[in-house]
């Protein structure tokens, strides 16, 4: 079948979320194995978390990003070869990284700049695809989502020169300073979709009267800023300010979390795991806040919270609204939904409280994983590799779309 025409490559979220969430699945499984001392040691941690961003996380940001932004900024659609391409290209890094990880040489000398050259196309393919059509608009907000994939890419690059130097600070630094853009895309591109979702959901069912309250432009940028301000004292290793900058962190993002009313949605899988994701996201703050204050639990808990918790809920209620609505399927969640759902918030639970419960507790949170993207591949890749539906007349805007 010509890839013009072949349903996978209809719309960039079908190989991306394939990609990524088959991906997601494979990473824990490895985790698990290690942790639970089946395969010590065969893939390092470092590797784990720097593939949970750049392969797992990134393919999730790119297929949503490449998908939504020609409805909201008008540009042409990426389909068929392009498409094709790029997903080759996020392919070709994680290739590069595993056989990095297992330090097989390759056949060209400087083998860590291949296989950092590899990692860092996709990312820069994005940007390469999206510039010149974003750059002709006269809304220059448009352009903010290109700066952080650059941003990640450049962590990314120092994160393999710093691995191939044996500096394993600087790498650390690198890795979570690509953290912190995942955690700051999350907020802004979060904070949009759900409120405006919330809204959707109640108006439809006649709940006008309790529709989350407008955006705030003022604390939208104070908790934006806020946030930056903790990430930069956190990479700079400024313990006593960012302790100082922690708490207000996390009230100006409860403030909005607040605001939107996420409890009147808690009949609606999907909409809720939204809002779940940002529950998430307070507990993460709040325990990287404890850490500055000093307290016992480690450093890790926060970084869990935030990729399992926040990001796993976030993703499912996100990844499978655009697959629906895509696809020509009214937005409500599937019958296994809720289970999967409740398999990703329990590893997430297990996972952060780990050191408290006991060695079981790593590879009973990375089966539930498993079994949580696993099932939700098993619903979804039909409609993902399937041609779509007829479309339903659009009834919401395409940001209150999803698209």
């Amino acid at each position: 079948m010509p890839l013009e025409r072949a349903a996978w490559l209809a719309a960039p979220f079908r190989p991306f979320y394939l990609l990524g969430v088959a991906y997601a699945g494979v990473l824990m499984a490895l985790a698990g194995l290690g942790l639970a001392g089946i395969a010590p040691g065969v893939f390092p941690m470092a590797w784990h978390g720097h593939e949970m961003i750049f392969g797992f996380a990134f393919a999730l940001i790119a297929g949503t990003a490449l998908t939504a932004l020609p409805s909201w900024a008008g540009i042409a659609e990426t389909r068929g070869a392009l498409l094709a391409l790029l997903a080759a290209a996020w392919l070709l890094g994680r290739v590069a990284c595993f056989f990095g990880a297992l330090g097989w040489s390759w056949p060209w000398p400087w083998s860590w700049r291949w296989v950092a050259a590899c990692d860092i196309a996709l990312p820069l393919a994005v940007v390469a695809r999206l510039v010149v059509p974003l750059a002709r608009l006269p809304e220059r907000r448009w352009l903010a989502p290109l700066a952080v994939f650059g941003l990640l890419a450049l962590a990314n690059l120092g994160w393999h020169a710093a691995v191939a130097a044996g500096d394993t600070h600087a790498a650390a630094r690198a890795l979570r300073a690509a953290l912190w853009l995942v955690v700051v895309m999350f907020t802004l591109a979060g904070g949009l979709f759900t409120p405006v979702f919330t809204a959707n959901l109640l108006a439809g069912r006649g709940r006008e009267d309790e529709l989350p309250r407008p955006m705030s432009l003022p604390l939208e940028v104070a908790a934006l800023l806020a946030l930056v301000a903790l990430a930069l004292t956190d990479l700079l290793a400024w313990p006593l300010a960012a302790a100082a900058i922690a708490p207000l962190a996390f009230a100006l993002q409860a403030w909005r979390v607040v605001r939107w009313c996420g409890w009147r949605t808690a009949d609606d899988a999907l909409v809720g795991s939204m809002h779940l994701g940002f529950v998430w996201l307070l507990a993460a703050l709040a325990l990287k806040a404890g850490v500055n204050f000093g307290a016992s639990w480690p450093e890790a808990a926060w970084v869990h919270a935030f990729t399992i918790g926040a990001l796993g809920s976030m993703g499912f209620g996100l990844m499978t609204r655009v697959v629906l609505r895509h696809t020509g399927r009214r937005p409500v969640a599937p019958a296994a939904f809720a289970w999967l759902l409740l398999f990703v918030n329990v590893a997430a639970v297990l996972r952060v409280a780990a050191p408290a419960l006991g060695a079981w507790a790593w590879p009973a949170a990375s089966a539930l994983w498993v079994a949580a993207f696993g099932g939700w591949l098993v619903v979804h890749a039909p409609m993902l590799l399937r041609p779509s539906l007829p479309r339903p007349e659009r009834t919401e805007s395409p940001v209150a779309d999803g698209t």
